[in-house]
């Protein structure tokens, strides 16, 4: 009967677990928590990014084995492509941790990041390391494995570059260092203020068989992780697709699988294990001191554990906490603690957390706080504090009412921008500028505004902290729980990220600003050198909190100016002056996001010629290239299915599909000839790169080509020009060499190969020691029309700026009449 009940939980368990902030207190959840807290073993998984980690492993390690289990994602994915939005860089890393965090919520596992800056797809370690700086991101890896104490650590990849990119490797090659590092006190000396040296026992590498690569063997020692848990109701390998379903930016939706699953194993450093993972380690409570009697006396509480009344274990329970809280290891006594409290909380029936009154604050600003109690376990609980921020409440052990929703009201000064720690300040191409080492390895801010409640139960303290959310009620969603945002007293968004000016025409720039606050003050452009800015400021007065206008500056080129330079509003209220935008990400698969990026926009000085002026965009995964076109002068109409299908498509002087079209869009299928006569009757399609997996048409352009896993990662890379006279090269812009300046994370992806003969092939590239590679633009005259393919990645190079690139592009928009 017990065991119906607690499959039962699981039906309600999974769509709640972000859309609250008190820990689970179901069934499945306290018998699971009962195994974990008999084990003292932790295992750490090392990789380069989000969706390196092997979440069925993870599942089977945190939620099997009940050892803790964190993986360790060096960067945050910022350099990849994004499948369901246009986000990218920072903004797309954001997103891609928060999926991270969904899918530890799964999994069980914990999430830790370094520093490192995905910067985009490396051939080799050698770029990587270099680019990251090597030891600060080596002293992240160490200062990780400093605080979480792993027993093993586990390798995605091998440090022989079996794993392709070179992110990867250099996972492995940081792994294998921070190995014996993190042991010597004479390594990374700074950190020992707060941690203290930790040699983990082994070392390993989790082998793979991806595609042609094979790094497994039968010889290897190997884990079915395949196993069924009767508790949960599912399989690891049910609970890792859920888990891998999260990664929603790249398209990794997962079936469930269900059966034997093995994971193989090679060892790096340290002891190689014959029978078991953690071979030659202790994970009992025999590993502190008087741990047998704590164990002796846990397997008693487990025993006696009735499903109908958990409440009748917590007498027992409390007094094991008195015991836990006096183990002489503060690691495991910390973390012990912390599964025993929520142990306890969860059978006495007892639910706490904390709300502010409003979603957004200004720096400055109170924050009304309501935190909401309700007791099951009668007079048995009562409340003995409540500390929020610096204003503690001393509640004397004040009785709870039985089953009574109890309300506590409670303030403080909203001190801190919610901005996420490693975007506070500027930062290089390869790291995050991270100043504060606590702060280090941390998913999200750890200085989160927080309620700390101190109950008092069957006369013992217990602890707990809530962090402080926004909850409101969604008409079709029901409670939605999200951050709440800490932000400037008034923030400045430029509406565009880029300016073009090709005469010395002036531009007016708007400046879109939001009160957080009841405000008054000024709205300034920082001056620049070259250019003319009017008016000098723009004067606002007792504008209320949640106030939003619009304020307009004419900027304009005058002698002398730089091809690209920043502009850059202040907003001064109060004496001081703020330069920060607002920027919210909202994706129902995560928590809401808000961050505060710089008030900046660039200004981009072309010498710059446009023919025609109307064009189709078919979006595919992701881009704002069609903002881009819209800043210098073109009207960019977004086609939909009927549009392409029974509308006249010649009036368009191009049709552009967005990145990866090919690869999302299924209804290309069906709207490929009508494309295909657009071209043959005159037209001009430019397609834009498209992954070489999953293709939905049989044959992209006119004649055949493959788009294959090529790319130049050398943003400097020499350009050769094949075909100097080509059209795409000459009209109405004349491209040369100085085009190819100032280009960013790449120039290109997924080129093409095996072009049929029909197709000029424009220009070559390569990356450092690689054969020339003439697949990233290739063109090809059908009938009256004319076919594009490029693998340039102008889905970057237009949001940031390029001028070369706003050339090129425009030629491959201008086909000659």
């Amino acid at each position: 009967m017990n065991r119906i009940k607690l499959i039962a939980f699981l039906l309600v368990i999974a769509p709640s677990v972000f859309a609250q902030t008190a820990p689970p207190s179901d069934l499945v959840t306290i018998q699971q928590t009962f195994k974990k807290l008999n084990v003292l073993g932790s295992v750490l998984y090392v990789a380069a990014h989000p969706d390196d980690e092997n979440t069925r492993l993870l599942a089977y390690l945190a939620q099997e084995k009940h050892y803790r289990t964190g993986y360790l994602s060096l960067t945050r994915g910022d350099g990849g492509q994004n499948l369901i939005g246009n986000e990218q860089s920072e903004i797309l890393g954001l997103i891609r941790t928060q999926e991270l965090l969904a899918a530890r919520r799964v999994d069980g596992a914990e999430q830790f990041f370094t520093r490192a800056n995905d910067f985009g797809f490396s051939k080799g370690p050698e770029e990587t390391l270099k680019i990251w700086d090597r030891e600060k991101v080596l002293g992240d890896v160490v200062w990780v494995i400093r605080k979480f104490r792993p027993d093993v650590i586990i390798c995605r990849f091998p440090t022989t570059g079996e794993g392709g990119h070179g992110h990867h490797t250099a996972s492995a090659i940081l792994a294998q260092e921070a190995f014996t590092l993190a042991a010597d006190p004479t390594k990374y000396p700074e950190q020992l203020k707060y941690v203290q040296p930790w040699q983990a026992k082994r070392l390993l590498t989790n082998g793979f068989n991806f595609g042609s690569v094979n790094t497994t063997a039968e010889t290897q020692f190997k884990i079915d992780v395949g196993v069924y848990n009767p508790i949960m109701g599912k399989g690891y390998g049910e609970i890792a697709a859920d888990s891998r379903s999260n990664h929603k930016t790249q398209g990794f939706g997962s079936a469930k699988q269900r059966g034997s699953s093995f994971e193989y194993f090679r060892p790096i450093l340290g002891d190689a294990p014959q029978t078991d993972l953690m071979d030659g380690i202790n994970t009992t409570w025999g590993r502190v001191k008087d741990g047998d009697a704590i164990a002796a006396t846990l397997a008693v509480i487990k025993r006696d554990f009735d499903a109908d009344h958990p409440d009748r274990s917590v007498p027992a329970l409390v007094a094991l906490l008195g015991r836990v809280e006096k183990v002489n290891d503060n690691y495991w006594r910390t973390q012990k603690t912390k599964e025993l409290s929520d142990l306890i909380a969860a059978c006495a029936g007892l639910w706490f957390e904390s709300y502010a009154t409003g979603p957004s604050y200004a720096l400055g600003d109170m924050i009304q706080v309501r935190s909401e109690i309700i007791n099951r376990y009668g007079d048995r609980t009562k409340i003995n504090s409540l500390t929020t921020g610096t204003d503690i409440q001393q509640l004397n052990a004040k009785v709870i009412p039985s089953n009574q929703l109890q309300i506590l009201n409670s303030s403080l000064t909203a001190n801190k921008i919610t901005q996420p720690y490693w975007l506070e300040t500027p930062h290089y191409i390869g790291t995050y500028n991270i100043p504060d080492q606590e702060m280090v390895g941390n998913p999200e801010n750890p200085d989160a505004p927080m309620v700390e409640f101190e109950f008092v139960i069957e006369g013992r303290p217990v602890r707990f902290s809530r962090k402080i959310m926004y909850k409101y009620v969604d008409p079709a969603k029901g409670e939605i729980y999200q951050p709440i945002e800490i932000a400037p007293p008034v923030t400045a968004n430029i509406v565009d990220k880029d300016y073009v000016f090709n005469s010395q025409q002036p531009q007016t720039v708007p400046v879109k600003l939001q009160s957080f606050t009841n405000s008054s003050g000024t709205i300034s452009m920082k001056p620049i050198p070259g250019w003319k800015i009017s008016p000098e400021k723009i004067d606002f007065t007792d504008k209320p909190k949640g106030t939003e206008w619009t304020a307009l500056f004419t900027v304009a080129p005058a002698d002398n100016k730089p091809k690209t330079t920043t502009l850059e509003a202040v907003v001064s209220v109060g004496g001081k002056d703020y330069s920060m935008g607002i920027q919210r990400i909202r994706y129902d698969h995560i928590p809401a996001i808000t961050l505060f990026p710089p008030s900046q926009a660039t200004l981009i000085d072309i010498d710059l010629k446009i023919a025609g002026r109307k064009i189709g965009y078919i979006a595919g995964a992701g881009d704002v290239v069609p903002e881009a076109l819209a800043q210098v002068g073109y009207e960019v109409h977004q086609l939909t299915e009927s549009d392409i299908m029974n509308t006249d498509l010649s009036v368009y002087d191009a049709i552009v599909t967005g990145v990866r079209a090919y690869n999302v869009d299924k209804r290309l299928v069906v709207e490929q000839p009508k494309l295909m006569a657009y071209v043959n009757n005159g037209g001009n399609l430019v397609v834009q790169y498209n992954n070489n997996n999953g293709i939905v048409v049989s044959q992209i352009g006119p004649y055949p080509f493959r788009p294959v896993n090529q790319r130049v990662t050398d943003e400097n890379a020499k350009v050769t020009f094949l075909d100097a006279g080509n059209p795409v090269l000459n009209y109405p812009n004349k491209i040369n060499q100085t085009d190819f300046d100032g280009w960013i994370q790449e120039r290109g992806l997924y080129f093409v190969s095996n072009i049929d003969p029909h197709y000029k092939t424009i220009l070559q590239m390569n990356d450092p020691g690689e054969a020339p590679n003439p697949g990233s633009l290739i063109v090809a005259d059908y009938g009256k029309g004319r076919f594009v393919y490029t693998s340039l990645d102008f889905f970057r190079e237009l949001p940031a700026g390029v001028p070369g690139a706003y050339r090129l592009f425009v030629n491959l928009l201008s086909k000659p009449k």
